[in-house]
């Protein structure tokens, strides 16, 4: 493959400067692309973009690739953001990364790289792609990254066989130190760069703050879950998730113990957060869940009543489960032991060993007190 083109998407950060610095020390004709794929408030403190750029054309002229700049934000507002929004309004919590992921990145990225006569594309995620004899020909795994505290399968668990195909990821085998050694050993200017943190467009800004600009407040009542006790005003319920302890503004409550307060639920139809006392109250404890919008990395879907392990967020523990109902479009997960918080609109994810076998949307999860469906 050595002198074959490959696109680099270059986002400014160490990780793609080292994905990019690998493939031309490996002999690829490497060009870089940065991607801008928010414009709403790109002279804001919070919107990074701008230096980004200039960052990742440091990089660039550091390893001597061609670079250019390409604009997404259209695409990235209809595709992603959109879906986000709706999301939120319909009280639940979309993870837009992975999104950002299946439509910008391995979707409009892609396309682009190709039209530019490129055999490849690769960016700086910490994952593997194998190749392997399937039964009709060659076929692709998704594998985690090397650096379990950086692997981030995760959110690449919606790409297709056609995408692996046509990826690379350079630094799947390294852990974040090697990367971050490679780069100040070559003299890139961003080895020591802090690595970026949230959601891609919202970066380190309030959240809050950021979602009032879209989705108007609507207060409410904080309620005792299953019970008609206020103890409690909320700004509105796309503003929380499942599992939240922090910002509820729940001050003493008359008999009830000095225990912290999570959201337990919202009461779409009556403007509620439903509330609960205690890290591991039954409520916040989910047996099993229900999946839609499914995807799976392979041609051929799961195994049902097979031991797998799933990820209900970034960054869990791996969970012990089986998948016992499964279609087309919807699949029952059931865990060998309770999980905490399961949140409707974020991703589970199944893995079989190192391998991510995709995954789907959380649509409903049934708690330890309630009788599986």
């Amino acid at each position: 493959m050595a002198d074959s083109k490959v696109i680099v998407g270059l986002s400014g950060g160490v990780d793609s400067a080292v994905a990019a610095l690998l493939l031309k020390r490996a002999g690829y004709h490497v060009i870089g692309v940065f991607m801008k794929n928010w414009e709403d408030d790109d002279d804001e403190e919070y919107c990074s973009s701008r230096q980004d750029l200039v960052d990742a054309a440091a990089v660039a002229d550091v390893l001597g690739i061609d670079f250019e700049a390409v604009n997404f934000s259209a695409e990235y507002r209809e595709r992603v953001f959109a879906d986000f929004l709706l999301e939120y309004q319909a009280g639940r919590t979309p993870n837009p990364d992975i999104l950002c992921n299946s439509e910008i990145k391995f979707k409009a990225f892609l396309d682009h790289a190709l039209t530019m006569g490129a055999e490849k594309i690769a960016t700086g995620h910490y994952a593997q792609v194998r190749e392997f004899a399937g039964s009709h020909g060659s076929e692709w795994q998704l594998l985690r990254g090397e650096d379990g505290n950086k692997d981030q399968s995760y959110f690449l668990h919606r790409l297709n066989q056609s995408q692996l195909a046509k990826t690379l990821f350079p630094i799947g085998h390294l852990y974040k130190r090697e990367v971050r050694q490679l780069a100040l050993d070559a003299g890139l200017p961003n080895h020591a760069r802090k690595d970026s943190t949230g959601i891609c467009f919202i970066g380190e800004r309030p959240f809050r703050e950021f979602l009032a600009r879209y989705l108007p407040r609507q207060p409410g009542e904080i309620t005792l879950l299953g019970t008609d006790k206020v103890i409690g005003q909320h700004q509105g319920l796309a503003y929380y998730t499942l599992g939240q302890r922090e910002g509820l503004g729940i001050g003493g409550v008359k008999g009830a113990p000095e225990e912290p307060w999570y959201v337990a639920a919202k009461d779409m139809r009556n403007n509620r957060l439903e509330v609960v006392q205690g890290h591991d109250h039954a409520a916040l404890l989910a047996t099993s869940l229900q999946a839609v919008n499914l995807s799976w990395v392979s041609p051929r879907p799961p195994r049902r009543n097979w031991v797998y392990a799933a990820k209900t967020r970034y960054r869990q523990t791996d969970a012990a489960c089986q998948i016992e109902r499964i279609d087309e479009d919807f699949c029952e997960v059931v865990f060998a032991a309770p999980q905490w918080a399961v949140t409707p609109g974020q991703s589970v994810v199944v893995y079989e060993s190192r391998v991510c076998l995709g995954g789907g949307v959380i649509q409903t999860a049934n708690p330890v007190n309630q009788v599986d469906v």
